[in-house]
């Protein structure tokens, strides 16, 4: 099930990261919805984006280019926003870009989320805060089994790490200010999300897998594949932003109830191979080039990681819902129809609709 319009219409979204992939994705559904979606974030990055290809700007009530970590400028954004529920997915989420600028990611990730909420000291209006970090914010030990949101936390490289530091520093600033206990005091409901590996049209990120896979298969070229043999757990982005806005639904009726983290995970089936996804993407999308194994970094990269969505299940009654094949069907769709110049606003659209209705 996801959340309808009997819960989002009017409601007042502050939305960090705005511009970024899974922000675009997740600030054109809340409109969808009825909602009124605040967006703050750093210009879109790159080019083509889904934030300006989809033209996100059309489901925004205002927006502030910025960076979290401009505490004036954050807090003044939140005050004339006056939302009622906040988002914060603004984050440097590339694991090999953090390798290349650590003090940056680590800034971003870590001292961005405390900025973040620390400006909602000041801000009455908030119910409701999910704080999105990432499956590598747990200390993976290749298990073959999921982590659980009462793992350690941890990571191996500096974005993984950042991760776990956000996790952290979520869980620090909500019982240092906001602790459930004493929610009848304060009246805001804190969560952290966590969730893996996402696709979906309109991701041209760097050193991303379907993302370099769509720009292979545009050029007519082999996709260069570092880690085949790799396993992730992959799935739709709309899958983790349905959990994200289940989750939000859930801390604004009973907040001091899930104020903590939560897993949104794709099911088991949707583990697979690196190279599994590349024969599946080229095929689907009928090009006659290949992939092949080249284009390694040396840089430390995780086998196996998989989360246990046990508890989502059970206290939210989230479920993931489109299974990898159609995941990639519609990424392939999506992409497909940008390149014959389609309205990717209405596409973008089209898709959410699809998911929506398939899970009433």
């Amino acid at each position: 099930m996801v959340t309808g319009p009997a819960f989002w219409a009017g409601k007042r979204v502050f939305l960090t990261g705005h511009t970024g992939f899974k922000g675009s994705w997740l600030a054109l559904w809340l409109h969808r919805l009825g909602a009124e979606v605040h967006g703050y974030s750093l210009a879109p990055e790159g080019s083509p984006n889904l934030y300006e290809t989809a033209r996100i700007s059309d489901a925004l009530a205002g927006e502030t280019i910025g960076d979290i970590r401009e505490r004036e400028q954050l807090s003044a954004a939140l005050r004339a926003a006056r939302p009622d529920i906040l988002f914060h997915l603004a984050a440097q989420a590339f694991v090999l870009r953090s390798y290349r600028d650590p003090v940056e990611t680590w800034s971003t990730n870590v001292v961005g989320t405390v900025a973040v909420l620390d400006a909602l000291r000041s801000v009455d209006s908030v119910r409701a805060a999910v704080v999105v970090t990432s499956d590598k914010c747990y200390e993976n030990r290749e298990w073959p089994w999921g982590y659980r949101e009462t793992d350690p936390m941890g990571g191996h490289d500096p974005y993984s790490g950042s991760k776990g530091a956000a996790e952290l520093a979520t869980a620090s600033m909500r019982r240092s200010y906001f602790p459930p206990e004493r929610h009848h005091d304060h009246g805001l409901a804190i969560a952290s999300a966590r969730a893996g590996n996402v696709i979906g049209g309109g991701d041209w990120g760097e050193n991303r897998l379907v993302p370099d896979l769509m720009r292979a298969v545009l050029a007519d070229q082999p996709c260069q594949i570092r880690n085949p043999l790799s396993i992730r757990p992959w799935q739709h982005v709309l899958d983790p932003l349905s959990g994200y806005m289940r989750l939000a639904e859930a801390l604004w009726r009973d907040g001091p109830a899930f104020a903590d983290g939560w897993n949104f995970g794709p099911s088991p089936d949707n583990a697979k191979p690196v190279g599994w996804i590349a024969d599946y993407v080229t095929r689907k999308w009928g090009a006659p080039s290949a992939w092949e194994a080249g284009g390694g970094t040396g840089a430390h990269e995780n086998i196996y990681l998989k989360l246990d969505i046990s508890k989502s299940a059970a206290l939210l009654g989230w479920t993931p819902g489109w299974s990898l094949e159609t995941s990639l069907d519609r990424v392939v769709e999506w992409f497909q129809a940008w390149r014959s110049g389609a309205d990717m606003h209405k596409q973008s659209l089209t898709q959410i609709d699809q998911f929506s209705q398939g899970h009433q």
